[in-house]
């Protein structure tokens, strides 16, 4: 029988392809466009839903090997996945901007060094 639970790495390519996803669809979309676009602003929940489910199952001896604060995106998966009617969009889109470029660039270095 062969093991279809995902490892370590499966989660990582995961997490790299949802937040690839997220800036892919934001990538020509302002602020305001973002706000008032249902199916696309919750698209990105979804896609970031999957990041924080996704990291939960790495291994914290590879995080570990990297400055990060990781419960950041456990804890915006279950504000995501249990707010959502009190979810600030705002926030979400400058994370988006300020914070989830340079978080896919670990994520894909991790990938590259695992």
């Amino acid at each position: 029988m062969v093991n279809d639970i995902p490892t370590s790495f499966d989660r990582l390519i995961h997490i790299s392809q949802a937040a690839g996803k997220i800036l892919k669809f934001c990538e020509n979309i302002n602020e305001e466009e973002f706000l008032h676009n249902e199916m696309l602003n919750g698209s990105v929940l979804y896609q970031f839903i999957i990041i924080g489910e996704a990291i939960q199952f790495v291994d914290r001896n590879v995080l570990n090997k990297y400055p990060y604060q990781w419960h950041l995106p456990r804890s915006f998966r279950n504000y995501a996945a249990h707010e959502y009617f009190g979810i600030n969009l705002n926030q979400v889109f400058k994370t988006i901007r300020e914070l989830l470029p340079d978080f896919k660039i670990l994520i894909d270095r991790i990938i590259l060094e695992y």
